[in-house]
């Protein structure tokens, strides 16, 4: 079930919508941590979010912090701490530009 913010912006813009769930040819860093050569951009992101919770990485201290691996920072960009509000804009960065129409 969505919640209603989410359900509102599907509808608004179903491109947005599209641009989520299209496939895309990854760049090599992530097709290593992913697994696979395509995958949408919320499905890379459910992964990356999927590793964080299966190895326990999110800080003890403070959760809305995820300490990163060193598996998890080869798509982080080297980072060794992420707060969980930075993680979707990061996992952009390897995805194409869409062109406008």
């Amino acid at each position: 079930m969505l919640p209603q913010k989410m359900k509102k912006a599907i509808t608004d813009n179903p491109k947005q919508l599209a641009n989520l769930i299209d496939l895309v040819n990854l760049p090599s860093t992530l097709r290593d941590f992913v697994g696979q050569s395509q995958i949408s951009h919320l499905g890379c992101f459910m992964r990356v979010w999927s590793y964080i919770k299966t190895n326990n990485l999110k800080d003890p201290n403070n959760k809305n912090v995820v300490n990163c691996d060193e598996k998890l920072k080869s798509i982080l960009l080297g980072k060794q701490q992420v707060e969980l509000v930075e993680l979707p804009a990061l996992i952009k960065l390897h995805f194409p530009k869409q062109k406008k129409v």
